[in-house]
């Protein structure tokens, strides 16, 4: 979403509020609560690093590796810190004129990762009610207390509802006349080769993670772990049918976007799918491949080589699809420009 035109274009000045002038009622009350929904997260957060163990139950995983919980729970305080100065960004009059490649990257962040958490606790509570089975094996040692989840994850949930709704309002303000009409309106030269290729090398790389996901949604036990197999339950089926889900999204709507195909699919529908599922699929894989890499004594509990590689290939697949569509932003952004001043 880089802007090459100066803050006096035409484009710009319209969507522009007036100095000084407060944001609306409705952008408040989404402001307040998109801080507030984080206080829950963050007080736990700080509560551990100050070596308290509320929620944590006797005998759990966290309490043997004190010193990376620490570490990993002050990364978690500053990314929710990051949630309210966005939250702020995008109800701000300076917001107007913040720089849209450095906002770009922590709201793709923000949203690749709150979205999966938004799709998938629900569906998993939902698929506990009709089953009845909340966990069909437990595992074979205690994590955090069952409340922390349901205040953690409805904080999060909160969080997303909020910050996409800002987010979504402040893009049509700032964006929304350049990002107008149908795909089949558009320019071919809003996605050249090097678009097309992007798109085209994040279908190829999800061949593998999409695979992977769907193998171990449907029931197949292919390489994973032993542990892992005792421990399955429902909400691991949940979960990587959620992530298949998203892999073929991101490519899906990212390969509409750049071929500007079916032609009667809208420009922001589109892009706002692309959007959301290639951070989902990039953002949580980077996580998830992260977290592969901490030490761990216990044999048993290490991941499979197939494992990190389907994390990898989810990392890889969502960079190269959000590349295409940062640079279909940039290229479509610049052409409308250009014909809405001449």
């Amino acid at each position: 979403m880089t802007e090459t035109a100066p803050p006096t274009a035409p484009a710009a000045t319209a969507a522009a509020p007036a100095a000084g002038r407060r944001p609306s009622a409705a952008r408040r009350v989404l402001r307040v609560l998109a801080i507030l929904a984080c206080l829950p997260y963050v007080s736990l957060k700080v509560a551990w690093v100050a070596g308290g163990e509320i929620g944590i139950p006797a005998g759990s995983a966290l309490l043997e590796h004190r010193r990376m919980m620490v570490i990993a729970n002050s990364v978690s305080v500053v990314a929710d810190v990051l949630v309210v100065v966005l939250a702020l960004l995008l109800t701000q009059a300076w917001g107007r004129r913040f720089p849209a490649w450095l906002l770009a990257l922590p709201m793709w962040a923000a949203t690749g990762l709150l979205a999966p958490i938004m799709t998938g606790y629900p569906a998993q509570l939902a698929v506990a009610l009709v089953t009845g089975d909340e966990k069909a094996a437990a595992p074979a040692e205690p994590f955090l207390d069952d409340w922390v989840f349901g205040v953690v994850y409805g904080g999060f949930i909160l969080q997303g509802l909020a910050l996409g709704t800002l987010f979504a309002l402040y893009a049509r303000d700032r964006w929304g006349r350049l990002w107008r009409g149908r795909l089949g309106e558009l320019s071919a030269r809003t996605s050249g080769p090097g678009t097309r290729g992007l798109a085209v090398a994040g279908a190829v790389a999800a061949l593998v993670p999409a695979a992977l996901h769907l193998l171990w949604a449907a029931g197949s036990t292919t390489g994973l772990s032993a542990r892992r197999i005792a421990e399955r339950d429902a909400d691991f089926h949940v979960l990587e049918a959620e992530r298949f889900g998203f892999v073929v999204a991101a490519v899906a709507f990212a390969l509409f976007l750049v071929l500007r195909r079916p032609a009667r699919l809208r420009v922001r529908t589109t892009l706002a799918l692309a959007w959301t599922a290639s951070g989902a699929v990039g953002c949580w894989g980077a996580y998830l491949s992260l977290v592969t890499l901490l030490p761990d004594p216990d044999p048993s509990k290490h991941v499979p080589g197939l494992v990190q590689l389907s994390y990898a290939g989810d990392m890889i697949t969502g960079l190269l699809l959000a590349a295409s569509v940062a640079a279909f932003l940039k290229k479509s952004t610049a052409l409308r420009r250009r014909s809405a001043e001449a």
